[in-house]
C-alpha cells in the first residue's frame, strides 16, 4: 500500500481502520511531497516502524486490534525522535493530554483540518531533513578521523593514533595486544606505513594457524632435503620482509623452541635456514601482536621471558570495541558507505532502534564483528535504513530483551576466553548450551575449557558424555 521508495522523501506512515481516511491523507501526503506508507491497523504499524525509519505517525485512537495510545507509546520506544499525531472523532481533553504524555505532538480531531496537518507536514519535513544532515555528517567525520585504515574519535583511539605517528620513524620491535578484532594487525600496517619502510615488503603470519612442525621453515626458510618433503631450496619470511616489515600475529602461539630462535634473530639480525650452517643477515622491523596477556604467559612458563621483554619494548593496548561505544556511529557510517557502494544499495543508515541495538551490544568480536554484521545486513536491506530484522540474524549477544527474545545465531568456531566464559555465564553453567551459543561441539568447547584454563569446570561425567558423543 506504500509508494516506491524514495530516499529524497520524508516518510509518512498513517494508521488507520478506516479505508476512506487512509485514501484521504494518502492523496494528501502525496501531494506534500512525502513517501506515504498506509497500515489498516497498530499491529502492521508497530511492524512497518520497526522496519524502516518514519518521519511523520498519524495514528487513529480507535483500533480494533492495538489502540492509538499503546501504538504512540511503543512508536516512541523505537524511535524517540518521530513526530507522532494522534487523529479521532473521539477525544477529550483527557485524551489529548495522554497522548502528549506518551509522545504525541498534536491530537486533531476528524474530520481533519488540512491547514493544521500541513503545518506537521512542514515540521516533520524539516525534521527529517535535519536528521538526514546529521547522517551525512556523521559519514564526513568518519572519513576526517579516519587514520590508515582505523576510525575512533574516543581518546584511547586518538593517543594510539598520535603514538603510531610518533613511533613509526623509529620503533625497530612492537608488542601490539588486544581482543580479538580490535585492530591489531591495521596497527602494525600502520607503523610500516607512515614509517620509512613504506616502500618495502610488509608481510603477515599467522601464528595460530601454522602446523608446530613447519614453524622453523616458514619464518627463517629451509635447504633443499634439509628434512622429508623439502624438494626445493625455500626463503623464509624473514628473508621476504627483508627492509620492511614482518608482522607476527598470536605470537603467544610459537612453540618454546621456535621462541628462542625468534629471539636470536631479534638480537643478532641473523637467520639460519633450516639445514644450513650459513646466517644471512636480515634488516626486518618486527610487530608482534596477542589477544592473550602474555605477562601471565610468562609467569605460568608458556612463553619465554626473555623474548617477551626483547618483543615489548614498544607496547601498544588496543581498547576493546566496548569500551569506545561513541566510536560506534562513526565506524557504522564508514561500513554502511562501504557496503553500500560494494552492493550497489542506497542505505541511509539505521532506524533508530538499529542504531540503539548496535551502541547497546557487548562485541565480543569488537570492530570485525560491527563490520561482519552490518555486511550481512547492507546486504539484507530492502529499503533506505538498516532495522533490528536485519541485525537480529547475525548479532547474539546484544543487550537482554533487545531483539525480542530471539534465538542466539550460530557464532564462529575462533572464539577466545572471554566469549567461553560470557557463554557459560549466559547459560548458567550449562555446558551444552553454552556450547551451542558459540557455535562449537561439546567435545570442541571441552578442549577451549582446557586451553584457556578452565578444565575445573568438567565434571568426569561431562567429559565421558562428550567423548562418547564424538
Amino acid at each position: 500500500m506504500a509508494q516506491p521508495a524514495d530516499a529524497s522523501r520524508p516518510v509518512l506512515l498513517v494508521v488507520d481502520d478506516d479505508p476512506q481516511v487512509l485514501a484521504v491523507i494518502s492523496r494528501f501526503g502525496a501531494g506534500e511531497g512525502f513517501e506515504v506508507v498506509l497500515c489498516q491497523g497498530g499491529t502492521e504499524a508497530l511492524e512497518q516502524v520497526r522496519a524502516r525509519r518514519a518521519d511523520l505517525v498519524l495514528v487513529d485512537l480507535r483500533m480494533p486490534d492495538v489502540g492509538g495510545l499503546d501504538v504512540i507509546s511503543r512508536v516512541r520506544d523505537v524511535d524517540p525522535h518521530c513526530h507522532i499525531i494522534l487523529m479521532s472523532g473521539h477525544a477529550t481533553i483527557d485524551t489529548a493530554v495522554e497522548a502528549v504524555k506518551r509522545g504525541a505532538i498534536d491530537c486533531l480531531a476528524k474530520p481533519l483540518d488540512f491547514d493544521r496537518l500541513r503545518q506537521a507536514f512542514d515540521a516533520a519535513r524539516e525534521e527529517a531533513e535535519r536528521r538526514r544532515g546529521l547522517l551525512a555528517v556523521e559519514g564526513d567525520v568518519a572519513r576526517q578521523l579516519e587514520f590508515c585504515g582505523m576510525i575512533g574519535r574516543a581518546p584511547a583511539m586518538q593517543d594510539l593514533f598520535a603514538l603510531i605517528r610518533r613511533l613509526a620513524p623509529h620503533v625497530r620491535t612492537a608488542l601490539v595486544s588486544g581482543e580479538t578484532g580490535t585492530g591489531k594487525e591495521l596497527v602494525a600496517r600502520a607503523l610500516h606505513d607512515v614509517g620509512p619502510r613504506r616502500d618495502r615488503r610488509f608481510v603477515a603470519i599467522n601464528c595460530s594457524a601454522v602446523v608446530e612442525s613447519l614453524f622453523e621453515s616458514e619464518l627463517f626458510g629451509h635447504v633443499r632435503g634439509a628434512f622429508t618433503g623439502a624438494a626445493d631450496t625455500k626463503a623464509g619470511l624473514f628473508e621476504a620482509a627483508n627492509g620492511g616489515t614482518l608482522f607476527l600475529d598470536e605470537v603467544g602461539e610459537l612453540p618454546p623452541a621456535v621462541q628462542a630462535k625468534l629471539l636470536r634473530v631479534i638480537e643478532t639480525g641473523e637467520v639460519q635456514r633450516v639445514g644450513s650452517l650459513e646466517p644471512r643477515r636480515v634488516d626486518v622491523r618486527i610487530v608482534a601482536a596477542t589477544n592473550r596477556n602474555l605477562a601471565a604467559e610468562v609467569s605460568a612458563g608458556r612463553f619465554r621471558s626473555d623474548l617477551y621483554y626483547r618483543l615489548n619494548v614498544i607496547p601498544i593496548a588496543l581498547p576493546a570495541l566496548r569500551e569506545r561505544r561513541e566510536d560506534i556511529p562513526y565506524l557504522t557510517a564508514a561500513f554502511v558507505r562501504e557496503f553500500d557502494e560494494k552492493f550497489g544499495k542506497r542505505v541511509t543508515g539505521l532506524t533508530p532502534a538499529a542504531e540503539q541495538l548496535l551502541v547497546s551490544a557487548h562485541w565480543p568480536g569488537n570492530v570485525r564483528e560491527l563490520r561482519n554484521v552490518l555486511e550481512r545486513a547492507c546486504m539484507l536491506a530492502e529499503g533506505d535504513f538498516i532495522s533490528e530484522r536485519e541485525l537480529s540474524g547475525s548479532l547474539w549477544n546484544a543487550a537482554p530483551g533487545s531483539l525480542g527474545g530471539g534465538a542466539p545465531a550460530v557464532q564462529r568456531p575462533d572464539v577466545d576466553r572471554e566469549r567461553i566464559v560470557a557463554a557459560l555465564d549466559q547459560a548458567g553453567g550449562n555446558k551444552a548450551v553454552a556450547a551451542r551459543l558459540v557455535g562449537l561441539s561439546r567435545r570442541a568447547f571441552y578442549r577451549r575449557l582446557e586451553q584457556f584454563g578452565l578444565a575445573d569446570r568438567i565434571s568426569r561425567e561431562e567429559r565421558t558424555d562428550a567423548e562418547e558423543e564424538a
